[in-house]
């Protein structure tokens, strides 16, 4: 296998980007590497938001804790879950997370139940403690996609513009290459190429200016909950077009329809719906004191 990757339009030409590293005879995942840095990187970031928000930091590490383990669970179960016939075959690969297969939505959903149970449990208000993961959480998607990169997956369709990726034909599943982009196929010193929408790098820059927006924001936020609510909408609105992009979508059963789609449009609708609900008792409250 051939372990080139080129963005030809940009001028830059890698020509040795592993999946792995290796410490004596034992391999560690660059996906892996990519979502503990991204997951350090948040705990980081809350921790230091809740300074500012006065949130006690403890609480961060205890929901971090627990928020973390149940969005690795919820990640890999929505893949599997969608992708049943392929697992199905042979149950063990459920366990294997070195070759990727964690849905990011799947992951949100298992922390959120997660940090909702904890905060029952706890007693403590669930705002707050959203608000402040929720940048946190942007961070940990911006830094964790970057293992798609590596594992040289989650790439869109077939195009040529600036920022266009070439990846080895060798190095890509074969199930992940649609007609088009072998209708496109460039070859370059003998080596078979696909060109795709680098889809890993959309959602990450797109994660970033979510992450620096809603750190900017939290002190302003005119509820609790707000800045988690921004988070759901900003997000969901980058990922409904750049699903549309990619050639692994994961669809709803005997459908055409991407999920994450769907998924990530019920995000934007809840968001803003609920934001605009809040701002308006709000206000109506303020009204009704100020009578």
């Amino acid at each position: 296998m051939d372990y080139s990757i080129n963005f030809p339009n940009l001028h830059i030409y890698l020509d040795n980007i592993g999946k792995n590293i290796m410490i004596g005879d034992f391999a560690i995942a660059y996906y892996g590497i990519c979502i503990a840095v991204g997951m350090m990187g948040a705990i980081l970031l809350a921790t230091h938001l809740s300074k500012k928000t006065g949130l006690n930091s403890d609480v961060v590490y205890d929901v971090a804790i627990w928020g973390i383990l149940a969005a690795i669970v919820g990640a890999r179960l929505y893949f599997v879950a969608f992708q049943w016939d392929y697992y199905s075959q042979d149950l063990t690969r459920i366990f294997n997370l070195r070759e990727g297969g964690l849905a990011i939505y799947g992951g949100i959903l298992g922390a959120v139940l997660a940090v909702f149970i904890y905060t029952r449990v706890k007693k403590l208000k669930l705002g707050p403690i959203a608000d402040v993961a929720a940048p946190a959480i942007a961070l940990g998607q911006c830094v964790g996609r970057w293992g798609n990169f590596f594992n040289r997956e989650a790439f869109g369709c077939y195009t040529d513009n600036l920022f266009a990726m070439q990846i080895p034909v060798s190095a890509v599943r074969a199930g992940e290459i649609t007609a088009d982009l072998r209708a496109n196929i460039v070859t370059v010193d003998g080596i078979n190429y696909i060109q795709v929408h680098p889809t890993f790098l959309y959602e990450s820059m797109w994660n970033l200016c979510v992450m620096i927006l809603l750190v900017l924001y939290i002190k302003h936020r005119k509820f609790d909950g707000e800045v988690f609510l921004l988070y759901l909408s900003a997000y969901g609105l980058g990922r409904v077009w750049i699903e549309g992009l990619r050639t692994d979508q994961l669809l709803i059963p005997n459908t055409d329809i991407p999920v994450s789609q769907v998924l990530a449009a019920f995000m934007i609708v809840f968001g803003i719906t609920w934001i605009v609900i809040k701002r308006i008792s709000i206000k109506k409250e303020k009204v009704y004191e100020e009578a």
